[in-house]
């Protein structure tokens, strides 16, 4: 079954033509971690091929990701071939050096709630390491997370999700404040058009998301993480629950 893509990439390839050259880039590797072929990327936006390839070369597909290329491919054509199986091998380390470093933070408050964050609000798509919210505490306290346990040089990009309505430049400028990321650069912006489900509280500044440049080793280890919080959790959730 082909997967499904998500309306805001859709919404991006319709302005392929006014997308800068990273934009273009972003959006060619995010379609490609949703498990599309090249040949169903091009479907969707207009790029060669072999510019297609450079772009996605750091971008891995999981097996059973392959397995379903392979399945509703008739013939062999388009299907990765395993030939990343030291990658695999590679994140396989990574993984379980995080999941021992989680272990002997597991009662790091600010690492536990970075984690928690990142667990609830956190990007799940493979190598997306970002946050989306409308709290700029939220936000706040995940880049001083990606700071503090994961690269103290970490470069971060923004995007916003507007209203109609909403004033574009006001917004940018109230993120990069509030979150003291005043040199970071900003995606397309998207804008809600009117008569689409408007709700009457709009927020001034909009959804605001978060995300981490160069982050696939990252985005491993915090899904490493998110394994061995949750484990520590699970039996215990429920005592934790008010009036236990």
């Amino acid at each position: 079954m082909k997967p499904e893509v998500p309306q805001e990439l859709i919404d991006q390839a319709k302005e392929w033509d006014e997308l800068r050259r990273w934009e273009r880039r972003e959006l060619g590797k995010a379609l490609r971690r949703l498990g599309l072929t090249y040949g169903e990327i091009r479907e969707i936006i207009p790029v060669p091929k072999s510019t297609l390839s450079d772009w996605c070369r750091d971008v891995e597909l999981s097996r059973s990701q392959v397995e379903v290329i392979r399945a509703r491919l008739p013939s062999q054509k388009g299907v990765p071939k395993d030939s990343q199986w030291r990658r695999r091998v590679e994140i396989e380390q990574i993984r379980a050096q995080a999941k021992a470093f989680a272990e002997e933070h597991c009662h790091d408050s600010f690492f536990v709630a970075g984690v928690i964050l990142y667990w609830a609000e956190g990007s799940k798509w493979r190598n997306d390491f970002a946050v989306a919210n409308t709290d700029p505490a939220a936000l706040r306290l995940f880049v001083a997370w990606v700071r503090a346990y994961l690269d103290r040089q970490a470069e971060f990009r923004l995007s916003l999700h507007l209203h109609q309505g909403n004033d574009e430049e006001r917004a940018q400028s109230y993120w990069r404040t509030q979150l003291g990321l005043q040199d970071a650069k900003f995606t397309k912006t998207y804008i809600k058009p009117r008569g689409t489900g408007h709700r009457k509280n709009r927020v001034p500044a909009g959804v605001c998301r978060v995300r981490v440049l160069r982050c696939a080793d990252n985005w491993n280890r915090a899904m490493a993480w998110i394994e061995v919080i949750g484990d520590r959790m699970g039996p215990n959730v429920a005592t934790l629950a008010p009036g236990r």
